[in-house]
């Protein structure tokens, strides 16, 4: 190869390296210079068609019957070794032991990790990714896996179509403390600042899940984080996991997103993205509608006291039938008296006029 060629290819290395480099650089945030509505321009699949979080319109999802139930496997086995727990600046992250994993989708799927996402605590208060009819829940727990039947590790799997599999659980918040997530939740101030890692006791991780792992919504999307490859498909179960307010208040006021030696400090809230457009995309669920349908308090409160009106007019109408049989009982047997003497004055005044008749002699 002559000089000039030889020039012109170092420079196309040396330019596509600085590129990569520059690439793996880019600090992303939800807000700010690279936030959200930017991450496309350094970060081309965030712009794609099939990305996430989605807002679930149940009435325009598809009931599919193949659709089972999940099965995580190995959560409730830690082994008793500390699990790692870290704030990378976006999230609390839990590293999961590689014996964990999930059935019940068309591959066997590895776990790697869990993490939340949460909101600021206002008055307009959101914190879940994905939503409901338009409504979001308070804080939102995501536990990934790869599969590993396709894929050796996580980082080739997560830009395959195929490549993870998320589970996405709603929290919403109430008056009762949820023990499971305690586990979590009272170490977060050892990890304070980005970057900040520790080893805390090993939990049984499908305390954190929904009691019914049967019914669930089920999409293709994607991370729902930079570089949000379109790789993912997502499980986002019916039902919601409680916990306390304080709980929550915990999540969203203990960390930070910049480091312990940076001058200016600045929590970690309002970490998640927006919905996404699903762009022909369908929902599918493991449910039909009428099974999977929510009462509201004011609905559960109706039926029961519509469930005892019912029961106290049926009580009204047996008494009302039972003291209608006594009342006519009397009159009953005083009828058959008076028929049984009035056929038995008719039958003799029958027999009298039978007889012949004696005429008297002058």
């Amino acid at each position: 190869m002559d000089s000039p060629g030889l020039f012109v290819l170092l420079c196309l290395v040396i330019f596509g390296q600085a590129a990569a480099s520059s690439a793996e650089e880019i600090t992303w945030s939800y807000t700010g210079l690279i936030g959200q509505s930017e991450w496309s321009e350094y970060f081309p699949d965030c712009g794609g068609t099939y990305q996430s979080p989605v807002d679930v319109i149940t009435t325009q999802t598809r009931f599919d019957p193949s659709l089972t139930r999940v099965t995580p496997l190995g959560y409730s086995q830690h082994g008793n070794q500390p699990f790692t727990l870290y704030n990378n600046g976006h999230t609390a992250i839990i590293v999961m032991p590689e014996w964990m994993g999930l059935e019940g989708l068309p591959w066997f799927f590895t776990a790697v990790q869990l993490h939340l996402h949460w909101g600021n605590g206002g008055p307009n208060q959101r914190g879940s990714e994905h939503t409901m009819n338009g409504i979001s829940a308070d804080a939102e727990l995501h536990v990934v896996h790869y599969n590993s039947e396709l894929y050796p590790n996580m980082s080739a799997a997560m830009t395959q179509k195929d490549g993870l599999a998320v589970l996405g659980i709603l929290i919403v918040t109430g008056e009762e403390t949820n023990p499971a997530f305690n586990n979590i939740l009272n170490y977060l101030s050892r990890i304070k600042h980005f970057g900040q890692k520790v080893f805390i006791p090993a939990f049984d991780i499908q305390s954190l899940l929904p009691e019914d792992l049967g019914r669930y919504y089920r999409y293709n999307g994607s991370l729902t984080t930079p570089p949000c490859y379109q790789s993912v498909i997502w499980t986002v179960f019916h039902e919601r996991v409680q916990i306390s307010k304080a709980q929550l208040l915990k999540l969203e006021t203990i960390l930070y997103s910049s480091k312990a030696e940076d001058p200016e400090k600045m929590l970690l809230q309002d970490n998640y993205r927006a919905t996404q457009a699903l762009n022909q995309r369908v929902i599918y669920t493991s449910f039909s509608a009428e099974s999977g349908k929510e009462l509201s308090s004011g609905e559960v409160t109706a039926i029961v006291i519509g469930v005892m009106c019912g029961c106290v007019g049926l009580a009204v109408i047996v008494r009302f039938i039972v003291k209608t049989i006594r009342i006519n009982e009397p009159e009953k047997d005083k009828q058959k008296k008076q028929d049984l003497v009035l056929n038995s004055t008719s039958e003799a005044e029958r027999r009298d006029e039978a007889s012949p008749s004696c005429k008297t002699e002058p």
